[in-house]
């Protein structure tokens, strides 16, 4: 992978100077600043939450571990790293810069932060500046003009071949992960144990990760956002429900799968169904696709199932009108994905920073653009039985058109969520999870 990422670096820096010279452009400025980061220190203690760098550096460059480090860009020259290495008994020093991107900076190596500011521009009134107030250094305040950071976020979308192929093989690491995952469940490991062989088998730890992996057992896959991890497995584990991801070099994946015991019968039924749902949406994601549009269709697709197996006795037409189908599905389609698994932009409808707002009653919907070659995006469609929401429903004339045995039995199942990451292309859709999982064999 090394000499491929080598080969498609060049054109990657490219591609990012051409962005930076025209943000620069929008908002007036000659040179563009971006701080790594410093790690945050927790409150009233004097250790640090775990350092994460600032996505536009990592973005230039895959340096993770690098605080108080800066990119000098100027249009027209050689970008500039100033690395912090200092010297330090107490932590690990960050290694020299070594790879097939060192040769694309001039590097300057610093041992105290302070001693940056020799390095950084003269006048900051002329520099936009990416960061957060804490990376100041004297004068080198960060800035972040709304018009330059609403041209990067909103070209950011758009991925080169050197940020495909980290994100692939940030998608077999995933896989790899989900598969031992899986193997635990069969095994009847509980939530924790399940998360540690996730671990193991990614060979990442928990600050690595692109986000906190969600990791349900039984009725806990009905909490879409479920980061507690019991320590003792229930007495009897009918389903699980996953959403993990892992990175490569700052870029993520995001997949989740739901799996059911073998006695679960009718929820492995309930689960073919909605990964026949998302694997026709996923062949929807190309070029010139309303994403919004593939959202609505999710909707009537879910609202289908929904109806054939047994749950409602409604058009799918009705049921999305009516808003049945959020009660079951409450949550958007899916969003961009890269530097970050929940990736800027989403909303933008061009570099100037207007937006395409979500259709009217889906406030959740994390992506409203139209899909265009080399973006990258999640299809998560899902089913759940959350006890708030259909209590809700319970109180509405819909009521009368709903199973009420048939959902009261499927409660302890949690929900189901199936996610993949799929790149839109000139032509047929490139599914970077699917392949993962098929790569492993």
């Amino acid at each position: 992978m090394t000499e491929a990422l080598a080969q498609a670096y060049p054109l990657h820096m490219a591609t990012l100077r051409q962005r930076a010279d025209a943000a620069l452009e929008a908002c007036g400025r000659d040179q563009l600043v971006i701080a790594a980061g410093h790690p945050i220190t927790k409150h009233l203690d004097d250790q640090d939450y775990p350092f994460i760098v600032h996505p536009a550096f990592k973005q230039w460059l895959p340096l993770l571990d690098a605080p108080g480090s800066w990119i000098v860009y100027t249009p027209g020259k050689k970008p500039k790293l100033v690395f912090l290495q200092p010297q330090d008994f107490w932590h690990v020093v960050p290694e020299s810069p070594t790879g097939y991107w060192v040769d694309h900076f001039d590097i300057e190596i610093i041992r105290k932060w302070p001693d940056a500011r020799k390095h950084l521009p003269a006048n900051p009134d002329r520099c936009a500046i990416l960061g957060q107030p804490r990376d100041a250094v004297e004068d080198m305040i960060p800035n972040s003009p709304q018009p330059l950071v609403d041209s990067l976020d909103y070209h950011r979308a758009y991925k080169t071949p050197y940020e495909l192929i980290l994100m692939r093989q940030a998608s077999v690491l995933g896989a790899r992960g989900h598969r031992a995952a899986e193997a635990a469940f069969r095994a009847g490991e509980s939530e924790f144990g399940i998360h540690m062989a996730y671990l193991h088998a990614i060979s990442q730890i928990d600050a690595e990760l692109p986000y906190a992996s969600i990791v349900g057992l039984n009725e806990h896959g009905a909490v879409l956002h479920y980061t507690h991890f019991d320590r003792t497995p229930p007495e009897q584990s009918l389903s699980f429900l996953i959403d993990a991801g892992a990175s490569s070099a700052g870029y993520a994946s995001d997949i989740t799968r739901s799996h059911a015991a073998p006695q679960a019968e009718e929820f492995q039924a309930l689960i073919e169904a909605v990964d026949g749902v998302q694997q026709k949406l996923c062949a929807m994601v190309r070029a010139n696709q309303d994403y919004r549009q593939m959202h609505l269709e999710a909707h009537h697709m879910l609202a289908g199932v929904l109806r054939d197996q047994g749950f409602i006795d409604m058009s799918p037409e009705a049921a999305v009108e009516e808003g049945v189908s959020s009660i079951f599905f409450p949550h958007g389609l899916g969003h961009s994905i890269g530097l970050q698994v929940h990736d800027v932009g989403g909303f933008l409808k061009n570099a100037r920073g207007e937006k395409t707002a979500q259709p009217e009653g889906h406030p959740f919907l994390r992506q409203t653009r139209t899909l265009e070659p080399s973006m990258v995006c999640t299809i998560e469609p899902g089913l759940y039985f959350v006890d708030m929401l259909l209590a809700q429903l319970r109180e509405r004339p819909q009521a009368k058109n709903v199973n009420w045995e048939r959902v009261d039995r499927f409660r302890p199942y949690g929900g189901i969520r199936i996610e993949d990451d799929v790149a839109c292309t000139e032509g047929e859709p490139e599914n970077l999870t699917r392949d993962a999982f098929a790569s492993l064999g």
